[in-house]
């Protein structure tokens, strides 16, 4: 059996939790977002403070903006490409088949020398 003079449910420093002794709140204002996935973001932000268009859902993390007919598109995710999928964006089968034999003529040529 735990002994002692602790009050259980307390730590120490700990004071009352009434709103007389924190003070007043400041003014504040919820505002809802909307993402495209249908989910419901509502943040609080102080009435003065300036309320962005955008905001990221905090369910899914997709861009939420305050209209819920029109919420923003998702955004499109590119997949990886390797650097040989780079190149062939840049050159031809043509260009490939001339820069090819360009490197064997001279592959060839050092190995008469």
């Amino acid at each position: 059996m735990a002994g002692g003079n602790a009050i259980r449910g307390s730590r120490v420093g700990a004071g009352p939790m009434g709103e007389d002794e924190r003070g007043e709140t400041a003014p504040r204002r919820q505002v809802r977002y909307y993402c495209g996935r249908g989910h419901v973001s509502a943040p609080y932000f102080a009435l003065d403070a300036e309320v962005p268009e955008s905001w990221d859902c905090t369910r899914c993390g997709l861009p939420a903006s305050q209209e819920q007919e029109n919420p923003p598109p998702m955004p499109r995710v590119e997949p990886y490409k390797s650097h040989l999928a780079y190149v062939k964006e840049r050159r031809s089968d043509e260009d490939g088949a001339a820069i090819l034999e360009e490197a064997l003529a001279a592959l060839r040529q050092r190995r008469r020398l």
